[in-house]
């Protein structure tokens, strides 16, 4: 008669304790090495091919190549105007010191640029690695864990996007800033008041870094408050009562954390509603913005799970008819019951699932900025709360099995090469600005905001026809989006369509009545027609609201030269001159207006 196996209860928190808490992960340090060898080779061996790419055609030129002071490289001017508030931009210093830095080595070469990003990104993985093997004892979990996150399909837009330096930046000082604080709750709970100080004051400072890097890190004081509860254990579900003095040192501990948290958030409530950032989140209702919300938690768990369809812009829907919606509620409240259901006994549940909800918060579309319903990009820090609750639950749910290590190795390793597969295919797509948006409009439907995007593309190409096809696409999605009627009239005036032409920059300046490019574009028009004073009116528009343009003033002399006020003409060219020193343009045509001036008429 065989005798009977004690069996442990499951829930039994103390069971979860791969190490004792406060202490490091026990283990062969060759090991980890090994492991650490193993991510980094195949994070640049999947990654490696972004070396080869170029910039987009999708904010790289506004926030990087288009940006004197981030272009030429670091000094000690540059370093102040990062500082400073930017109308156009949410404050963000070290994404565009980091911006500088790779300009000062690289210049312009978009490869440097995203190997730069490459490098961050398997800082993190290794981070990523060690935080959770010292946090929990188990390796071979955490390096799973770490290597999903490093290959996933979903970390390939923050990756291969050299404009979204800012996501692999902060996520290295989120990860840095766990790694202090794990550091400072073990050393108090050794008793080390020194090191406790210290690691505390790292913790700060790397979240300091991180806020300057990413504005979205501002749910970090959330998340560190999740790892006290589990796996450092230094609150149980029974002693949540605030008070209790140990829940209450804890939830000081987190205000000054908190505190930043809120500056930050509030700079970067500033900055967006300055630069007009929001302007779409007054024009959809808080009902249309919370069932987006809670459709894009289930979109981005599906995708996490099946990576298919990846795209560079999911264009926001307006409103979800109610199935999406309503299975969105049921899916959301059943995982979090289940999650509260077994938090004492299986408290990585409620960690996995609070941090992935929590984290997305800032970017789940409550307030909603941009025109799209969700982003890869936003899942970078919190897919790391899914991946631990899928593999800690796999660990549990296969213990009993006779073949445990078998089987979670061959599936392990099999989840592992299916991400690296589809990584390096959805890499390929962001090698240029076209392959980028054809990709995106074949798995998505209704993005207006691409067709327009790829009809800039294709009109640089000197694709007239192509530009033109996509911009009226873009304009038959969205009658009213005022820069594709703009950049419709360009490509038509290109063609020698200008009556065509004249009628889109009108419709243009009708929809959007400050559009000063679009006045400027109206008046070049009408100047090649011979309807001289309405040009002039058009571009003295154009200067109107926009007074340090420099092409509008450079037109507005063409015009009043043709008119023979020349006089006023050589003003104007000298004003395009001032505020763009390099207008050569603009000089030829002074020293020909000089020229005309000192001409006698009948000469």
């Amino acid at each position: 008669m065989n005798p009977k196996r004690q069996r442990i209860k499951s829930g039994n928190p103390q069971g979860h304790r791969s190490a004792p808490t406060g202490l490091p992960g026990t283990g062969n340090s060759r090991i980890d090495l090994f492991i650490c060898l193993l991510l980094a080779f195949f994070t640049i061996a999947v990654f490696w091919p972004v070396g080869h790419h170029g910039f987009v055609n999708y904010d790289d030129d506004k926030f990087l190549t288009g940006r004197p002071q981030v272009a030429s490289g670091l000094s000690w001017e540059n370093t102040r105007w990062a500082f400073r508030l930017h109308p156009d931009d949410y404050w963000r210093p070290l994404t565009l010191l980091s911006f500088m830095l790779d300009c000062e080595f690289f210049g312009l070469n978009a490869g440097g640029h995203h190997l730069s990003s490459v490098a961050l990104h398997l800082a993190s993985t290794l981070l990523l690695f060690l935080v959770l093997h010292r946090l929990t004892g188990a390796r071979w979990r955490s390096a799973c864990v770490a290597g999903l996150f490093a290959w996933h399909p979903l970390q390939v837009e923050p990756v291969a996007w050299a404009a979204d330096r800012g996501d692999v930046l902060g996520g290295c000082f989120w990860i840095l800033t766990l790694w202090a604080y794990v550091r400072y709750a073990q050393s108090r709970k050794g008793r080390h008041p020194q090191a406790s100080a210290l690691n505390y004051v790292l913790a700060l400072a790397f979240f300091v870094c991180g806020l300057m890097s990413k504005a979205t890190l501002v749910t970090l004081p959330f998340a560190l408050l999740l790892l006290d509860y589990w796996p450092l254990h230094r609150f149980e579900l029974s002693a949540f009562n605030l008070q209790r003095a140990s829940l209450r040192r804890l939830v000081l501990e987190k205000l000054p954390f908190v505190a930043l948290s809120g500056l930050l958030s509030f700079i970067t409530f500033l900055g967006e509603k300055s630069s007009g950032s929001l302007a779409l989140n007054e024009k959809l209702a808080l009902s249309q913005r919370l069932t987006n919300a809670l459709v894009a938690y289930v979109r981005y768990l599906g995708k996490t799970f099946w990576p298919a369809h990846l795209a560079v812009l999911y264009p926001h829907p307006g409103t979800w008819p109610p199935g999406p919606v309503i299975g969105a509620v049921v899916l959301l409240v059943a995982a979090s019951l289940v999650a509260i259901r077994w938090a004492r006994e299986r408290p990585y549940l409620l960690v996995g699932w609070l941090w992935f909800l929590g984290t997305l918060v800032p970017v789940i579309g409550l307030i909603q900025v941009g025109d799209q319903a969700m982003a890869d990009r936003y899942v970078y820090l919190p897919l790391t709360g899914v991946l631990v609750l899928a593999i800690w639950g796999a660990e549990e749910l296969t213990r009993r099995w006779r073949y445990q290590v078998l089987a979670l190795s061959v599936t392990g390793g099999a989840a592992m090469v299916l991400c690296l597969t589809l990584t390096r295919q959805q890499i390929s797509y962001w090698q240029d600005s076209e392959a980028l948006f054809r990709h995106t409009l074949a798995v998505t439907e209704n993005n207006w905001q691409t067709h327009y995007d790829l009809g800039i593309v294709l009109g640089r190409k000197g694709q007239i026809d192509e530009a033109i096809s996509q911009y009226q696409e873009a304009i038959r999605l969205k009658p009213d989006y005022s820069s594709a009627h703009n950049n419709l009239g360009i490509a038509l005036d290109k063609k020698g369509q200008l009556d065509l032409a004249i009628s889109q920059f009108q419709e243009a300046v009708r929809l959007k009545p400050d559009y000063a490019d679009a006045h400027n574009n109206l008046g070049i028009a009408l100047g090649k027609i011979g309807q001289l004073d309405a040009a002039v009116s058009q571009f003295q528009e154009a200067l109107r609201l926009k007074p340090d343009y420099a092409e509008a003033h450079y037109n507005l002399g063409i015009a009043l030269g043709k008119k023979g006020q020349l006089e006023e003409a050589i003003s104007q060219y000298q004003e395009a001159i001032r505020l763009k020193p390099d207008y050569a343009d603009a000089d030829n045509n002074v020293a020909r207006a000089v020229r005309m001036k000192n001409t006698p008429a009948d000469r």
